[in-house]
């Protein structure tokens, strides 16, 4: 996309901003009003805090002031005030927990929904630069950062800031000069603290983006564990991830030394303040400018005040590792969309199932095209075969056709329609494929067969299950329909797969069907069966086929012969092998059933 060009987001996706402060925004405007509840009790809860050095002082001036004997008889007051802010601070610590319960959970949810439902919408492009298991680590990892960051804002930054408030406000109205001396300390700390930790944003950021490749690379790794042990490379696998750990073992220690480097700075710091403010309230008592209650309130909250801002220098760096948590999940997934409904689309109406290619140019990469002012017409109903050398446009026809990429000029109607100004939806629910190598989810038989179709009934799935002579090994299995079929579909064979993927198919019953080696995978007495249902349920059904075994498209109606990008040869199989061309080459030379790859031919 052009650095100029507006950023471009599917009309059904969520409208997620790109800025880290209004996607969080986003991600809580369902909860306002429970997010202004739980301010109240965090300020409630702060507050009670706070003011118990207040009340000691209250006590101390008390007992300072009283007869012996009568001391708790003086003391009511102070001490009910001690008891009160102590519940109050339960109180409101709790109250504010509590909201914390509600929210938390369900704004982790809307966070993950919400990311999800934006990633559905990239295009085939962008999932194949980008491992899967990346992709959910950093949903996962931006969604519990969002709550962090939230909860990191209300329950520490903000009470620290009623503390800071409320104690420097005691210490001025005690003694101006000791008042501002913790005040002027807050702020410098304060100041230095949020400049230490912006300078460790990039650091925690890498620190994520690290981890979450290290994580693809598990995914990865463990998903080919089966390739790993038929090459013997599970050494190898070891070794390979070693680099990718050891990458993520330096980037974390760059990133903790330098939060180590600021805690000896926040140390340094309180200790300071510690010994300053003991030593000005020491002078100040010696000097008669302020009692016995007032040393001990100063004392006190001295202590709660370095307590609170040594938290609020680890908050710091927490919180910009929350922060680059959240920027590296905006910045993979809250990419503009490749491929988007045009304004106004409508429905893809399928009526016959006329198929033309007009004046398309289009390439993978702009400078080189695949197809240069290509044009080809299916007219309904028939059923077509496109044959050719590995990259000669056989698959990138079929992409196009999904609207897997979109073409850089050109048209592709359907029945008149341009499939760029309809529906996205709707062309791909009239329009089935059944690709070489299908992937099913980890799932029951069952709901990967009427994944086709999800409303009907159990007959119907079976129906189907036969007419792709899956029927029989399925109820051969313990579980029968309700058996798991693993990650991808590993639990059953590559020809169980397929099986399954074109029962999937027949019970869509879409309009146009797409075979890309459907029945690569099969025993040749399975697949002359499967293939005879296959013939009875496309009926009049518009079929394009890529075969890299030409027996199996012989008898189709056409065949499109692709070489470099273009149809070379056109028609039935009888006709093309009596003109004597690069099919009746094909169909001479290949070896097995199979086609040779282009080095062979040219040799």
């Amino acid at each position: 996309m052009p650095k100029n060009a507006p950023f471009q987001r599917a009309a059904d996706a969520p409208s997620l901003p790109t800025s880290i402060v209004k996607f969080i925004l986003f991600c809580l405007a369902r909860f306002r009003g429970l997010m202004l509840l739980m301010l109240i009790f965090e300020t409630g809860q702060a507050v009670g805090s706070i003011l118990v050095p207040y009340a000691i002082k209250a006590i101390m001036d008390g007992v300072a002031q009283s007869p012996a004997g009568a001391v708790l008889q003086n003391l009511h007051y102070p001490l009910l005030l001690l008891a009160g802010l102590n519940l109050a601070e339960i109180l409101f610590s709790r109250a504010s927990g509590a909201v914390l319960i509600i929210i938390g959970p369900r704004l982790r949810q809307r966070t993950t929904k919400t990311l999800y439902a934006y990633l559905q919408y990239h295009a085939p492009r962008y999932f194949g630069s980008h491992f899967s298991g990346a992709l959910a680590h950093r949903i996962s990892e931006t969604a519990m950062s969002v709550n962090h960051t939230v909860w990191t804002v209300l329950c520490d930054f903000w009470p620290i800031l009623i503390t800071f408030t409320v104690s420097t406000s005691l210490l001025l109205k005690v003694h101006q000069g000791l008042g501002f001396m913790v005040a002027g300390w807050v702020l410098v700390y304060v100041l230095l603290s949020y400049w230490l930790a912006t300078r460790c944003r990039p650091y925690a950021q890498s620190y994520a983006a690290t981890r979450s490749q290290v994580n693809g690379k598990i995914v990865d790794s463990v998903t080919n564990i089966l390739n790993a042990k038929l090459f013997a490379r599970l050494q190898f696998e070891r070794e390979y991830l070693d680099g990718f750990l050891e990458t993520e073992v330096q980037t974390a220690r760059r990133t903790f030394w330098y939060m180590e480097r600021v805690r000896w700075f926040q140390f340094i710091s309180a200790a300071l303040l510690k010994v300053g403010t003991v030593y000005y309230a020491l002078t100040l008592w010696d000097s008669g400018l302020i009692g016995v209650g007032d040393f001990t309130m100063c004392i006190g909250l001295a202590l709660l005040i370095i307590s609170d801002a040594r938290n609020l220098s680890r908050r710091f760096l927490e919180f910009f590792e929350y922060v680059g948590n959240i920027a590296n999940g905006l910045d993979t997934i809250v990419q503009p969309h490749e491929i988007v409904d045009a304004h106004g689309a409508l429905p893809l109406k399928i009526t016959q199932g006329r198929i033309e290619f007009r004046n398309v140019c289009f390439g993978y990469d702009p400078k080189q095209l695949v197809f240069d002012n290509f044009n080809v017409v299916i007219e309904p109903g028939q059923r077509v075969g496109l044959v050719g050398f590995s990259g000669s446009g056989k698959s990138t026809f079929v992409g196009l056709m999904l609207r897997n990429y979109e073409p850089q000029s050109g048209q592709i109607l359907i029945d008149g329609m341009d499939i760029a100004q309809v529906l996205q939806d709707s062309l791909h629910e009239q329009v089935s494929l059944i690709p070489q190598d299908p992937s099913l989810f980890h799932r029951s038989l069952k709901e990967n067969i009427n994944y086709g179709r999800l409303e009907v009934d159990d007959e119907a799935i079976k129906t189907a299950a036969c007419l792709a002579h899956a029927d029989e090994f399925i109820r051969n299995m313990p579980e029968g329909y309700s058996a798991l079929v693993g990650e991808r579909g590993v639990k059953l064979s590559g020809g169980q797969r397929q099986r399954i993927a074109i029962a999937r198919v027949i019970l869509k019953d879409a309009p146009i069907l797409i075979l890309d080696e459907a029945t690569s995978s099969l025993d040749s007495i399975t697949e002359k069966t499967i293939q005879e249902n296959l013939d009875r349920a496309m009926g009049r059904k518009t079929v394009i086929a890529i075969a890299h075994r030409m027996s199996t498209i012989a008898h189709l109606d056409r065949i499109l012969v692709f070489d470099q990008g273009s149809i070379v040869e056109d028609g039935e199989h009888s006709q093309l092998l009596a003109r004597q061309g690069l099919y009746h080459r094909l169909w001479s030379m290949q070896a097995g059933g199979f086609l040779p790859d282009e080095a062979e031919i040219e040799s």
